[in-house]
Formats: structure tokens, C-alpha cells, sequence
């Protein structure tokens, strides 16, 4: 992947800043508007209410939509996906390139919540649910390619927004979708909020599930407890052993969050399950972490007792590489021309970002407006820095747009 362009000068970007100042007043009433929906991930109809807006606003751009609704994924429906694409004015056989801007329309509040705890904006900061996380930063998306429509900035080959209705369940209707419609993509621009302090995401942990199955053997425990196997027993010994490989590779986290066993006190326990959560940087990280948890797992303890090891999820990490640290350097070269002072950031979450990162797209998340207390009543945008934020996507997405 070659470096990116040259951006435009700081003329430019003050005339992108300006109009982005003025598209305030309007982004802050769209934004009422949205969090006034409730859309938590399981709220089928609730996100497809925020999606039919963002498709109304995308076409009324110019870009071309399209939606698919996902089958029901473990027992639950879920919202569609929707997909905008606006064709560029530099094709990609002359070095245009593809740039994908994805965010989430779902939320992690109940029904209700909206009603409860309505948009506000208090000492320079809206509140309400999914303000920050991530109706925000999806909205930011849309209006920066907006002003990148009507200043004629579109000097790249494609701009795709990709809306998911399930990121904070962890995708599982929805990640087909973003593999397919990224893939092939030369830059990701992930529309999460910005740190607290401002800075941007160059990195985030990749996740696996893994579900550890202990068996035993069954026996009275008062008659013959001498007959049974006790895989909670064994269980208990995987909990800690599992636990202690916490601190053996950098950046590596492990948690057994989950522990099931036995059925009944008289009887010794034949069977039990641990649910297994692992992080790491790295693809190699977790690699490495989950074989050592299998070799764990083959060493028996309790005599009769074995363990059996099953990867449930694996979420690919968004890796620091040397192409997405090239975005990077031009994000901040961009921030520079606009007067921001940012940074890149590593983080232990996921989102849809890891996807596009999982794919070997050069990817670069947290490029919403500022933002913080997420998931929580608290929940906060900045409202005074969100039209620099926005300038600083549209100035991405036209520095990047050439190759």
C-alpha cells in the first residue's frame, strides 16, 4: 500500500472547518432526533427506524443504499444492515481508492430508555443514550461526506458508509455483511468517538470465546463416592491454572467468566463447563494464548476427569501495522492543518473496526466527535469540538482518496 497523498492546504481546511461550524445547529437537531429512538441491538424495529433515517439522509446526498436483513442469529432477530455508496470523481484504475466509513446503530439500553433520559445539552455536552456510542460518530460520517459533496471534494474512486444493527452484541448478524461489502477496501475509517482526551485508535484487542468442557464420572456420593470422577474438582484446578496465565505474554488478558458444574449435592459432579474470554493485540497473541490453554486443559489433574477445548468466537484484532500507522500520520498531519492536537491510542474493546482491520484493510478508528462514559446514564458528546471532528473526517477521507 502506497503512502497517502499529500493533503490539501490549510486554506482548505479552514473552508472545510467553517462549514462544518455552521452545519452545527443542524447535526445537534439530528441528533435529538436519533437518540430519541430506541434502538437497543435486540430491538429489531428500533434500529431499522434509525436506519430508515440514515438511508433517507444518504440518498438525499446522492449515494445509493441498499439493505439486507440478517436472519435470526441464536434465537434473536435483528435490525438490517444498511450500506450507502457514492461513486468519486477519480476511478480506481487512475489511483482513486475506496474508502469505507463504518459505524454502529444499535445501543446497549432497553426500551424506554430514550423516554427516560432524553437528548440534552448541558455546559458544552449533549447526553442521552447512544449519543457518543455511536450515533455520534455514524452521524459525523454522514455530514462530513455531505460537505465533502458540496464543497465537489470527491477525489476518490468510492466513499461506502456501512451502518451495523448488532456492534455492541459483538456482530453476529452483521459481520458477513461488513466482510463482504469491505473487503477489497483500500483505507477503514471507524466512526466510534474519540478518546476522552481527544485521541484517535490505531489499535484494539482481538477476542476469542472458548468454552472449556470438563466430564467426569457420575457415583453416589454418600455410598460409593470412591466410583465418580469429579469434574468440578477438575474444574476448580483449570480455574486457577487458567487464571495464573494472566501476565505471561504482553498484552494478553484472560478471564474465566463463566463456571457451571453438577446438577445435585449427592452426586459426585460429572460434568462442568468454563467459559473462556481472551484478549490480545495480536492475531499471534492469541494464538499463542489459546494453544497453552489447550495444553492446560490436556493435563489431567483428577484421575478419570479430561477437559475438552471448543473455540466459540474469535474477533479478529485491529493490529498496529505499519499501513494503518501510515493513516495515522496522516490523520494527525490532517489535525495539524486544523489546529488539533491528537494522538493514536490502543484499547482493549472491539468493534466494527476489528472487522475491517481482520481483513487487512489499513484501518483507523475513534474518528467521531469526542465522547466518553459510554454504556453508562452518564454518557457525554462534546458538542463545541464535534465540527472540528467532522472537518478532520472529510479531510481524511480527501487526503486518503488519491493513492
Amino acid at each position: 500500500m502506497s503512502a497517502p497523498a499529500e493533503p490539501a492546504n490549510r486554506a482548505a481546511a479552514a473552508e472545510l472547518a467553517a462549514a462544518a461550524e455552521q452545519a452545527l445547529p443542524r447535526y445537534l437537531a439530528d441528533l435529538a432526533e436519533l437518540v430519541a429512538v430506541d434502538s437497543g441491538s435486540y430491538d429489531a424495529d428500533g434500529v431499522n427506524r434509525v436506519a430508515d433515517w440514515f438511508e433517507h439522509r444518504l440518498r438525499s446526498i446522492g449515494f445509493s443504499t441498499e439493505r439486507t436483513t440478517p436472519g435470526r442469529v441464536d434465537g434473536h432477530r435483528f435490525g438490517d444492515v444498511l450500506v450507502g455508496r457514492l461513486t468519486g470523481s477519480v476511478p480506481e484504475e487512475d489511483g482513486g481508492a475506496r474508502i469505507v466509513l463504518v459505524g454502529h446503530m444499535d445501543t446497549v439500553f432497553e426500551d424506554g430508555t430514550a423516554a427516560a433520559r432524553p437528548f440534552r445539552v448541558l455546559d458544552g455536552r449533549a447526553h442521552g443514550p447512544g449519543v457518543s456510542d455511536d450515533k455520534g460518530g455514524l452521524l459525523a460520517g454522514v455530514t462530513a461526506a455531505e460537505l465533502l459533496v458540496r464543497h465537489g471534494r470527491t477525489a476518490f474512486a468510492e466513499l461506502v458508509v456501512l451502518a451495523t444493527p448488532d456492534e455492541e452484541v459483538g456482530s453476529p448478524a452483521s459481520r458477513p455483511v461488513t466482510e463482504r461489502t469491505a473487503r477489497g477496501a483500500h483505507y477503514a475509517l471507524g466512526l466510534e468517538c474519540a478518546r476522552e482526551n481527544g485521541d484517535l485508535v490505531i489499535e484494539r484487542k482481538g477476542v476469542a470465546d472458548l468454552l472449556v468442557t470438563v466430564t467426569g464420572r457420575a457415583a453416589h456420593a454418600g455410598i460409593e463416592p470412591e466410583r465418580g470422577a469429579n469434574a468440578a474438582l477438575a474444574a476448580a484446578h483449570l480455574v486457577v491454572a487458567l487464571q495464573a496465565l494472566n501476565g505471561t505474554w504482553p498484552g494478553v488478558t484472560l478471564n474465566v467468566g463463566v463456571v457451571r458444574a453438577g446438577t445435585r449435592t449427592n452426586i459426585v459432579c460429572p460434568q462442568a463447563e468454563l467459559y473462556v474470554e481472551v484478549r490480545a493485540a495480536t492475531t499471534a497473541g492469541l494464538d499463542t494464548a489459546i494453544a497453552e490453554i489447550r495444553a492446560v486443559a490436556a493435563r489431567t489433574v483428577v484421575e478419570g476427569t479430561a477437559a475438552r477445548v471448543d473455540q466459540l468466537d474469535l474477533c479478529p484484532p485491529m493490529e498496529h501495522t505499519p499501513q494503518a500507522a501510515a493513516v495515522l500520520a496522516a490523520a494527525l498531519r490532517t489535525g495539524a492543518d486544523l489546529g488539533l492536537r491528537i494522538r493514536g491510542a490502543s484499547t482493549g474493546g472491539v468493534g466494527d473496526a476489528n472487522l475491517t482491520s481482520g481483513l487487512g484493510i489499513p484501518t483507523l478508528d475513534g474518528l467521531g466527535p469526542v465522547g466518553g462514559a459510554d454504556h453508562t446514564p452518564e454518557e457525554w458528546l462534546d458538542t463545541a469540538g464535534a465540527p472540528g471532528r467532522i472537518a478532520l473526517l472529510a479531510m481524511l477521507v480527501e487526503r486518503l482518496g488519491r493513492r
